[in-house]
């Protein structure tokens, strides 16, 4: 395995987490759920949430399970164990108990007219918090990643020690397609409040084993293109039909999109290796802040959305100036954090 870093990995990690800002600002108007700040429910936007969500997350945990293949060529168990607790298990306490907390206050007075801090404590939820009370946020995806990275260690462990029992390189790009049915079938698995443990470990673990293989990886760059004209049409579908298949057959839904989400995958991390395998100043910045930005950004959002919707009833400007604002703002908080060491080392920046 070539042991150069592989920068199409970050890049196109930075680029998943830029997108989170439309995402989760396209969900105050989502016409299917609740939400902190919660405004005008428009379809068209939420017709784009169900064209993101079913592979934003996935890749996020696929290239976590390829990032670590790499890290353990040159780590010990306990020093990637070490690194975990620093990077993930602290940040996600401290983000617990200083970032989060902020979100469901604001949704509290947003949807009661009145709020208290300790309720985010003291008041059991569905885990949402979208009207108060305790929840990991959205910092969910650092809790699961700490646990699957728990949870995966004794098997890539065994994998360094024993190579040659899970050689994979001469895998068909039929079967390497069929593989969507593994996380598929996983979904059941700790699904706590729809997010399943199960089915982002089987993503990390696919990161892992299969998509960490430079012959895998030559495969995907190869089929890259007729892979991300499969995606496109997949999007396109989704955004045409919304939630009208799951209305029909929940099953078939689920299964489109399980294999819509797996194309995504393979589709983006073979686009990425063709075409963003370099580092510029800026690339190497967005790099290095791409986890801080995903701590603060959702907090920032809900923040600025708060006064916002104060300011104007307009959904146009209400969108134009939550970006305009949530984006460098978060960004400043990144810089200020990482220019203190105590809170270099509370949320884990480099």
């Amino acid at each position: 395995m070539d042991k150069i870093r592989k920068l199409y990995i970050d890049n196109l990690r930075w680029t998943v987490v830029l997108l989170l800002f439309p995402y989760h600002i396209f969900m105050i108007y989502n016409n299917f759920e609740s939400f902190y700040i919660h405004g005008a429910e428009i379809d068209g936007l939420s017709r784009i949430l169900h064209a993101l969500w079913p592979w934003m997350m996935p890749v996020l945990f696929t290239i976590a399970g390829m990032s670590s293949a790499y890290a353990l060529q040159k780590r010990s168990g306990g020093t990637y164990l070490k690194e975990r607790v620093l990077k993930l298990l602290i940040p996600l306490l401290f983000g617990m108990l200083l970032i989060i907390p902020v979100q469901t206050y604001l949704a509290e007075i947003f949807h009661y007219g009145s709020a208290n801090y300790w309720n985010y404590f003291a008041k059991v939820t569905d885990l949402t918090g979208y009207a108060g009370g305790f929840t990991p946020g959205h910092l969910w995806f650092i809790l699961y990643l700490f646990v699957i990275s728990l949870l995966a260690l004794p098997f890539m462990l065994y994998h360094q020690k024993h190579r040659k029992r899970f050689d994979i390189q001469n895998v068909s790009l039929p079967l390497l397609l069929a593989l969507f049915v593994v996380p598929l079938l996983m979904q059941l698995v700790l699904d706590i409040s729809g997010k399943s443990v199960g089915e982002y470990f089987t993503f990390f673990m696919l990161g892992y084993f299969v998509l960490s293989q430079e012959s895998v990886l030559d495969k995907m760059e190869r089929c890259r293109l007729p892979l991300m004209a499969i995606f496109i049409a997949g999007f396109i579908l989704i955004l045409a039909t919304g939630t009208g298949i799951y209305e029909i057959n929940s099953y078939l839904f689920d299964i489109i999109a399980g294999f819509y989400a797996w194309i995504a995958i393979l589709a983006f991390i073979g686009m990425a290796r063709r075409h963003l395998n370099f580092q510029t100043k800026l690339t190497g910045y967005l790099s290095k802040s791409s986890f801080g930005v995903y701590l603060f950004h959702q907090s920032w959002i809900v923040v600025i959305a708060f006064f916002v919707f104060r300011i104007t009833q307009n959904v146009g400007l209400q969108i134009a100036l939550i970006l305009l604002f949530s984006v460098p703002i978060t960004f400043l908080t990144y810089n200020i954090c990482k220019s203190i060491g105590i809170t270099r080392w509370i949320f884990g920046i480099k």
